[in-house]
């Protein structure tokens, strides 16, 4: 029996692409990648669904390293879908030899996204994934030249479909037909392609070339300031987030409460000068209970340090820090 290895996002299409394969007798074999910007979740789901077993690639650090740099560019926002495709296809290629796979998956359909999915961005993909012969896209492939699995007969080309553009009708009524019923809309489980995420993204490209993986966590929290090019400030909105805030504070960090009264925590990162850490106070203040006194007190440290200051100031004024909010 033939074995594929199918890349698995969560969306519908990949999930389509891989029981289109199944049912042709072949065994498949579920790939999903973890990074920063998405997860594996929806993947599961959608393997239940199908009946196929999956196998969860983290790999995080190399696909943030890709995403400062890609050698493609980004798309709408700052997802570099082409580089980070052939990214994906190349650990898959890898991947075949130690799963004893004969070919590979993908949910790709030919223009259904004007710039990642048009016919020269998916040769792209296909060469700099390192394994273009061992590629089949089985939602589109009708539209594409026919591959050694077609030709070999590993796969019957007549069971493979030929769609094409961003209509979702055909892959609707697959789905209902298949009792395929949880899936995401399109591109909606990668946060490079939100705009209010990929705009903090972009500031933390530009003022910290060094960022890892857990830089990046942190822009899933609370209200976010770029107050200069030494100093970012981050306010807790909820109990939650302070939560999932707090292991994330580093050695340096400034960490920033009002003294009397509930409000955000707030964080100020970098190298601050005295009026930079009055406004981290300011912004404490603004979000708590207090913001219409006119005099808050705030207590602030250097994170794991005991020793706490206390400053006496006036809550920032929305209009004042709206220049700053990313």
């Amino acid at each position: 029996m033939a074995r594929a290895l199918a890349l698995i996002s969560g969306g519908l299409d990949s999930g389509l692409a891989a029981k289109l394969v199944k049912d042709q007798g072949i065994e498949v074999i579920g790939i999903c990648f973890k990074s920063a910007f998405f997860g594996c979740d929806r993947a599961i789901k959608m393997c239940e669904q199908i009946d196929i077993p999956l196998k969860v690639i983290d790999f995080s650090e190399e696909h943030l390293e890709m995403v400062k740099n890609p050698k493609h560019g980004y798309g709408k926002n700052m997802n570099p879908c082409i580089d980070c495709h052939a990214m994906m296809l190349n650990y898959a290629g890898k991947l075949m030899k130690e799963l004893n796979a004969d070919f590979i998956v993908t949910g790709e359909v030919l223009n259904q996204r004007p710039m990642s999915q048009n016919r020269q961005a998916l040769d792209i993909v296909k060469r700099e994934s390192g394994y273009e012969e061992y590629i089949l896209r089985p939602l589109c492939a009708k539209n594409l030249p026919e591959t050694w699995m077609e030709k070999e007969g590993l796969v019957d080309r007549e069971k493979l479909l030929g769609i094409s553009g961003r209509g979702r009708k055909v892959q609707m009524e697959l789905a209902e037909k298949w009792g395929i019923k949880e899936y995401p809309s399109p591109a909606g489980g990668c946060k490079l392609t939100d705009p209010g995420f990929s705009k903090r993204l972009k500031d933390l490209l530009t003022y910290n070339k060094d960022a890892k993986v857990d830089d990046v966590d942190i822009l899933n929290i609370g209200r976010h300031f770029r107050i200069n090019e030494n100093v970012k400030i981050i306010s807790t909105r909820t109990q939650d987030e302070f939560k999932m805030l707090k292991p994330m504070i580093k050695e340096g960090d400034y960490v920033f409460d009002t003294l009397d009264v509930h409000g955000s925590t707030v964080v100020l990162r970098g190298n601050p000068r005295e009026e930079d850490i009055v406004l981290a106070a300011r912004i404490a203040a603004r979000y708590s209970k207090a913001r219409e006194e006119k005099n808050v007190r705030v207590k602030y440290r250097i994170y794991n340090q005991n020793k706490y200051n206390i400053l006496t100031v006036e809550p920032a004024k929305d209009e004042e820090i709206s220049k700053y909010m990313i």
